[in-house]
């Protein structure tokens, strides 16, 4: 239920406090928000206040505001916050995503690559190794490859999926690279990779694939579960 809010920053405030209504299922996808008069009484704040929250839920596709019938709810989830949440989890938790979201990439992009992705990836990975000991450089043609590798899946939704985890991508990408205690993926490995897609092995793709982080990732694991 609504409960009155502190004096602080409204704005925010009030809209964390309707995407928390929507996330637990006070208000369902579908129902129509009370008027701008009863939440501000709810909340014990003007109507402006309301009314900048509702617009910022709005743009971000939580509500929909109907001309002359009111707003509804129109997700459950607030995507930017999702997203933001996602940053927030464990290091070993994003690479799970990771492995889980580039092996099935790689496997579909060894059956359905074409000519055109072969060259992204090629390009992608020769910059990498021309970047040397340059790290951001590195980093970035990094992130190119492994972008080109699940672009070469054409599968949409999946392609939707890995520019919306894109963030948490370049976080983990970034401290397999520069962490002394995690393996470092090697141009080799990547390569390989490569190799597979181009012979359509889509086995061996999705093989090689999850190898380029499980070292990481047991790295991660065993550091956690050490006394």
């Amino acid at each position: 239920m609504l409960s009155p809010i502190r004096k602080g920053s409204l704005v925010d405030t009030a809209i964390e406090s309707l995407r928390q209504n929507i996330e637990n299922g006070e208000w369902p996808v579908g129902t129509r928000l009370p008027v701008e008069a009863e939440l501000s009484e709810a909340l014990g704040i003007s109507r402006n206040t309301i009314r900048e929250a509702v617009r910022v839920l709005a743009h971000v596709g939580m509500l929909e505001t109907r001309q002359g019938d009111g707003t509804y709810v129109r997700a459950s989830r607030d995507a930017g916050e999702t997203l933001r949440r996602i940053t927030r989890t464990r290091l070993a938790e994003q690479i799970e995503v990771r492995i889980m979201l580039e092996t099935e990439a790689a496997r579909l992009a060894a059956a359905r690559r074409t000519d055109a992705d072969l060259t992204a990836m090629t390009s992608a990975l020769d910059a990498r190794a021309a970047a040397g000991t340059n790290l951001s450089e590195r980093i970035h043609h990094d992130e190119r490859f492994h972008h080109a590798l699940v672009r070469a899946s054409h599968n949409a939704a999946l392609i939707e999926l890995y520019d919306y985890f894109a963030n948490a991508v370049s976080q983990t990408i970034e401290q397999t690279e520069t962490s002394a205690d995690l393996p470092e993926p090697s141009q080799e490995d990547h390569e390989l990779l490569l190799a597979a897609v181009r012979r359509r092995d889509a086995e061996k793709a999705e093989t090689l694939s999850r190898a380029l982080l499980s070292p990481s990732l047991n790295a991660l694991q065993q550091g956690e579960t050490t006394p």
